[in-house]
């Protein structure tokens, strides 16, 4: 059959959790329909390319499982069974029920939780102007980004650092504790382009051999948790060697003779016994950095995971601020520009609508949180109704078995806004049909680069699929609630915003598709002086300080973190009855548990499995394919067992959020993951985590 040919071309943003936000062209062929979705090739950071599961995005548009119409829960939760209704009818009951809580309980009693299931501003963080013009409990948004900031801020001052795109000019590139061929695929391409056009070496250090690493001149498997090692001995080596650019660190850092005293013990032996390297990779990887100051330090998010991760993510950006690397085109280094934007929200989140603090509830404490935890509740007021949006928390968040048992409470009022019916909507009394980004307007900020980007409509929704910010406006009339914000259109409201933060009216941005707030290269590269009132790089980090920059809570006393650049041994502790590490990595056709209902991303992940080292199978009696167990306190998985030599001994690897049904018992990954605040700040230590490895019973 012949595909039918395209009526335009049509600029777009890629919408998901991803630091490029890619620019997108996108086959519109006619007002309800897509075609191909390609990378923009004039977009400087996107370049043309696009993941795989973004270029087969009419299958997700288009899928026949697409929520259509609002549902109502009839029978018990979890049995599956809905009645199709009205929009009118499903909000004047949920309006009906939330005014009842806030009567009985309060309004705290009502939690709308969200994240990032759209990165759009409008329809990601409008939720917050209802939140705030109602009192609702607030969110603090710890799952992502909160431990990979507070190491990165600690040393720079600035969630800010040296453009992306430099990667192409750079002589050393190196990729720390991420896998952007599964997470960020723009990386690769500038990457690569340093090596094509100047021959630049490229170092992946991670814990498993990675697609990414596969790629590499140089790879380090590291044991999870051990990265601030890595980084200490290679800071001792340039110090040994010469490498270290003193004259750099006098003018731009706090280096102090104590500092140099404290890393004389971190010698290549020690790190090499802590992280499992050769002492050999340890003095290549200082070597090559050492002698090549355009080094150009691409620092992820995944190796912060853990209970140790802002430690570890502040020693790796503290290489480059001793070799000088930051002074050079092409050196220094990133991890996220998302503290760069100035953007004055304060009407799109209804910021002065909010009378009184409310209480503010950690979103990776949702399971203690809905089973009744006074300390993660911060009072004696239940959470009685869930507003859940732009995530799926009984598939995402840690500690899964209490997130379904909170979920699965009788007296919890929950109502999902989604585009499938995920594992959450399954627990829901009410579904909504939402809308995709092709379907409503919205605006983009680049964590991975420097453009504010275009989203407009696109095409029509489906069935009576609706925005997320046409919800909060049907509420907010509902729930008493008047704010001029909720009754201005999406367009509106993105032109609002733009003029509030003084750029440019949404005519221009309309046209071009973009507005460039790329920072003068001196500032990038902190040539001025970093952040901090002083003008330098902390190698002793003043976390206090540090959460002072986002008026972040603490989450354990600042007097048990180190007072330098340093490897901590805190992390969930390996014994003989849970004597292996598991981390639970992205996979490359899944964005967390977004495109884990789409055909083409299902067929290249396959079933739920967790990589094992053979020598490891073998002492287990574990072949090839397998059904295996693993398990902790917590609880316990069931998946098949891939022999994978690319990780060193006593460590899992599972890619991935399949949906639960995936598993043969319905148990998802996350079950086995902490639930507990990591310091100093909050977050999920995803990738860090005890247990034990069995045949299936």
């Amino acid at each position: 059959m012949n595909k039918p040919i395209p009526r335009e071309i049509a600029r777009s943003v890629c919408p998901h959790d991803c630091p490029s936000t890619c620019a997108l062209d996108v086959e519109i062929i006619d007002d309800n329909t897509i075609g191909r979705v390609r990378g923009a090739k004039d977009d400087p950071y996107t370049a043309g390319v696009i993941c795989e599961k973004v270029a087969r995005y009419a299958e997700r548009v288009h899928h026949p499982d697409r929520l259509l119409h609002p549902l109502k829960r009839v029978g018990a939760k979890g049995e599956g069974n809905w009645q199709r209704v009205s929009w009118d009818e499903a909000l004047d009951d949920i309006a009906t029920r939330f005014l009842e809580i806030e009567d009985e309980f309060g309004a705290e009693a009502i939690w709308p939780y969200n994240y990032a299931g759209t990165m759009g501003h409008v329809m990601r963080d409008g939720l917050e102007r209802l939140r705030n013009s109602k009192g609702y409990s607030r969110q603090y948004g710890t799952i992502c980004s909160m431990i990979s900031w507070a190491g990165f801020v600690t040393g720079t001052g600035k969630l800010m650092g040296v453009n992306p795109e430099e990667m192409a000019k750079s002589d050393v590139v190196v990729i720390w504790g991420t896998n952007p061929v599964h997470t960020q695929v723009n990386v690769m391409t500038h990457a690569m382009r340093a090596r094509k056009e100047r021959g630049a070496k490229i170092v992946v250090v991670d814990i498993y051999n990675t697609a990414t690493m596969q790629q590499a001149d140089i790879g380090l498997i590291v044991r999870p948790g051990t990265d601030g090692a890595l980084a200490c001995a290679i800071m001792h080596i340039l110090l040994r060697d010469g490498l270290a650019d003193r004259e750099y660190m006098s003018k731009f850092t706090d280096f102090s003779e104590e500092f140099e005293s404290h890393l004389k013990d971190k010698i290549p032996d020690w790190a090499a016994n802590i992280t499992g390297l050769d002492v050999a990779q340890i003095e290549e990887f200082a070597a090559l950095v050492g002698q090549n100051k355009k080094s150009f330090f691409r620092l992820g998010y995944g190796f912060t995971r853990q209970r140790n991760g802002a430690v570890a993510m502040h020693a790796a950006l503290s290489i480059p601020a001793m070799t000088g690397a930051w002074l050079k085109e092409g050196g220094g280094a990133f991890h996220s520009n998302s503290g760069t934007w100035d953007l004055d929200k304060t009407d799109l989140e209804g910021k002065d609508l909010r009378a009184t603090p409310t209480r503010l509830l950690d979103m990776c404490e949702i399971g203690p949180i809905l089973t009744g935890d006074t300390k993660a509740l911060k009072s004696n007021v239940p959470v009685k109704a869930l507003l859940v949006q732009n995530t799926n928390p009984v598939v995402v968040a840690p500690d899964q078995d209490k997130v379904r048992n909170g979920f699965m409470r009788d007296d919890l009022f929950t109502v999902v806004h989604e585009q499938f019916m995920t594992d959450t909507a399954k627990l829901a009394d009410y579904v909504l049909p939402a809308t995709m980004f092709l379907e409503h307007n919205d605006y983009y900020t680049r964590g991975g680069h420097t453009r504010i980007l275009n989203g407009p409509k696109l095409i029509n929704a489906p069935g009576e699929a609706q925005s997320n910010h046409w919800l909060f406006a049907q509420l907010a009339k509902r729930l008493d609630s008047s704010s001029a914000f909720f009754e201005m259109s999406d367009r509106e409201l993105i032109d609002h915003t733009f003029k509030a933060s003084q750029i440019e009216g949404t005519s221009e941005f309309e046209t071009t598709g973009f507005v460039d707030k790329e920072r003068h290269a001196d500032a990038a590269h902190y040539r001025d002086g970093f952040a901090w009132g002083d003008g330098k790089y902390r190698f002793a980090p003043i976390w206090e300080e540090t959460r002072k920059t986002k008026g972040v809570e603490w989450v354990c006393d600042p007097a048990i973190m180190p007072k330098f650049a340093d490897h901590w041994d805190v992390n969930e502790a390996c014994d003989e009855r849970h004597p292996f590490r598991l981390a639970t990595s992205p996979a490359r056709a899944f964005l967390n548990s977004s495109f884990n209902e789409t055909p083409g991303s299902q067929k290249r992940e396959g079933t739920p499995k967790a990589h094992v080292h053979p020598k490891d199978a073998a002492a287990l009696n574990i072949a090839e394919g397998e059904v295996i167990q693993i398990g902790n306190a917590r609880g316990q998985v069931t998946l098949f067992a891939k022999l994978f030599d690319g990780i060193q001994t006593g460590v899992l690897i599972v890619e991935g959020l399949h949906p639960n049904s995936a598993h043969s018992d319905q148990i998802g990954i996350n079950t086995l993951i902490g639930s507990d605040p990591v310091p100093p700040f909050g977050g999920a230590a995803f990738h860090d985590c005890a247990v034990w490895v069995r045949k299936a019973e």
